[in-house]
């Protein structure tokens, strides 16, 4: 093979490292292979439901400031949903310091680290027994009905919490703040 016929396959070689991936991209999306499915959350998307601060709730609080909310309606007894709830966020581990839950409603008294408010008003979007994931902002992101399985719930909300990570030094910044306002303690 000449030099000249080797500079033709090298460039002929050059343009197929780049056209290759092209062609694979379209022959995927003509075909519907390897393409995966369009759902990955098992609950339903909120956007429309307004911020947590203007749902018509008694006041309540929250551990910590930039915490993801677990919130569930609770119209009367529902010792077996807080539970159930509870136990979801313990099986978060590492991550369960930063998800708040908020028990709406119910007579008896909330699960250790579960903040409790009650309905003040009514809301067109409320629904007895159900389950909403709010960001930190307050804002709904998911929500589910009352035949949800937990393992459903638990792992969306693992994929919300991988996705949206926690700021490197946020538990710093939380602890230093609870020893004294300085990253010292004094």
């Amino acid at each position: 093979m000449t030099h000249a016929g080797r500079q033709r396959l090298k460039l002929l070689a050059f343009f197929a490292i780049f056209a290759l991936p092209v062609a694979l991209a379209w022959g995927m999306v003509e075909w519907r292979i390897g393409i995966p499915e369009g759902r990955t959350a098992h609950g339903e998307l909120q956007p429309s439901l307004p911020v947590l601060s203007q749902w018509p709730l008694t006041s309540m609080e929250k551990q910590g400031e930039g915490d993801w909310w677990l919130v569930f309606d609770c119209p009367e007894a529902c010792d077996a949903n807080a539970d159930r709830w509870w136990r979801l966020h313990r099986a978060l581990g590492r991550e369960a310091d930063r998800v708040s839950r908020l028990r709406i409603g119910g007579g008896s008294e909330t699960l250790p680290g579960a903040a409790m408010a009650q309905w003040t008003g009514e809301a067109d979007w409320r629904a007895p027994h159900r389950l909403w994931i709010l960001d930190p902002e307050g804002r709904p992101v998911l929500g589910y009905d009352v035949d949800v399985a937990t393992a459903d719930v638990l792992d969306d909300l693992r994929r919300l919490l991988r996705m949206n990570p926690e700021p490197p030094m946020a538990r710093y910044d939380q602890a230093s703040t609870l020893v004294g306002g300085t990253a010292d303690g004094q």
